[in-house]
């Protein structure tokens, strides 16, 4: 990915998890999501938007299905907000990253017996 891209896509990241915290849909308002990352094509039309929940994967393809209702919507306020003349199609997948990083963090800790009590 060229430099620019890459810039691009930490861009996006961060405009999308400020505007996905503003969504009124159930699916996705109060729910505790993170945008784990962003891969622009090479032509940057098309961004693809691996989204993760900490509730686990079922509550991140929920997200995705809330998401996607308010592609539109997203995409012509990313292009507003960081001034594009054409602002990529957004694609929004699941992502189980988050959940398996508590996962692996409560193995470690019983393994280790941190566990409180």
């Amino acid at each position: 990915m060229t430099t620019h891209a890459s810039h691009m896509s930490e861009d996006i990241r961060r405009e999308l998890i400020a505007m996905v915290r503003e969504l009124k849909d159930p699916r996705v308002a109060n729910q505790l999501l993170t945008v784990v990352r962003v891969d622009l094509t090479r032509d940057m039309s098309v961004a693809r938007i691996y989204v993760s929940s900490m509730d686990g994967a079922e509550k991140a393809a929920l997200a995705v299905k809330g998401l996607e209702s308010a592609a539109g919507l997203l995409r012509r306020e990313l292009g507003l907000r960081l001034r594009l003349r054409k602002a990529p199609e957004l694609r929004f997948f699941p992502d189980d990253s988050a959940a398996y990083a508590i996962h692996i963090d409560k193995t470690l800790k019983d393994i280790n017996g941190d566990t409180p009590g």
